[in-house]
């Protein structure tokens, strides 16, 4: 699942972010939820889909990134040094 990052009024609640989205509890991990990065800049981090990153427009002005978030797992290689 991509990471979206969004800026937001301060103490924003996942809910908020939803509706300034256009997005859907089915849309997001809601495990994940919406995490606080930077709350004096008001910048805020929450998962999303793959179909909900194809319909957000990103751009600079408006706030959002969408960034990678790759699955980082351990080795299963005996031989791989830990």
């Amino acid at each position: 699942m991509p990471l979206l990052t969004i800026r937001l009024p301060q103490d924003a609640t996942l809910a908020a972010a939803l509706q300034a989205l256009g997005l859907s509890v089915r849309d997001i991990d809601t495990e994940f939820g919406l995490v606080a990065l930077d709350p004096a800049q008001h910048l805020y981090a929450l998962r999303v889909t793959d179909a909900a990153a194809a319909r957000l427009t990103v751009a600079d002005d408006a706030g959002i990134g969408l960034f990678a978030d790759p699955r980082i797992e351990t080795s299963e290689d005996p031989n791989h040094p830990a």
